[in-house]
């Protein structure tokens, strides 16, 4: 009646080492970090990051914060500044402070207006719930007047001048 059954130690040890569900991680205005930087959880960025950051959440950049690099997320929030490769495998929020340059995949989009989106998008369904979007082997043609075309997926062409 009084003493402790293995069932109930055992629940007791999963609840303890689970990770929170609605947990966010932070990183504040005035912290720099160089590398590679992994998570389970959502991550807030008001400060800087320059490298790689793979979530397999929420990834939201403030208004104070810049991330310079590559991220591979489940979502995305863009309220800062965004330099870099972009792969989000459902939805992206562009809000109307944010500044974006580069490469973007993602499967589902939201472009405020006064955004500076200055990108080459691609929207593709097929991402993996880890946060990665696959990736198909491209080859780059010259198509005889000075532009190079990349041959994708479905057999359209990306053009870049």
């Amino acid at each position: 009646m009084f003493g402790t059954t293995k069932e109930t130690e055992d629940s007791k040890k999963n609840v303890a080492t689970a990770s929170p569900s609605g947990a966010l991680n932070a990183l504040v205005k005035g912290t720099v970090i160089e590398g590679t930087v992994r998570c389970d959880s959502d991550l807030r960025v008001d400060g800087a990051i320059k490298g790689k950051l793979s979530c397999t959440s929420k990834v939201i950049i403030g208004p104070t914060g810049s991330v310079e690099g590559e991220i591979r997320c489940q979502n995305a929030v863009i309220e800062g500044q965004f330099k870099g490769n972009l792969y989000v495998a459902e939805l992206l929020n562009v809000r109307e402070t944010a500044e974006i340059d580069g490469d973007v995949t993602t499967n589902k989009l939201i472009v405020q207006s006064g955004a500076k989106f200055n990108v080459a998008c691609k929207m593709e369904a097929g991402a993996s719930a880890n946060g990665t979007v696959k990736h198909f082997d491209s080859k780059t043609a010259n198509d005889g007047t000075g532009t190079a075309s990349k041959a994708v997926a479905s057999g359209a062409a990306d053009v870049r001048n």
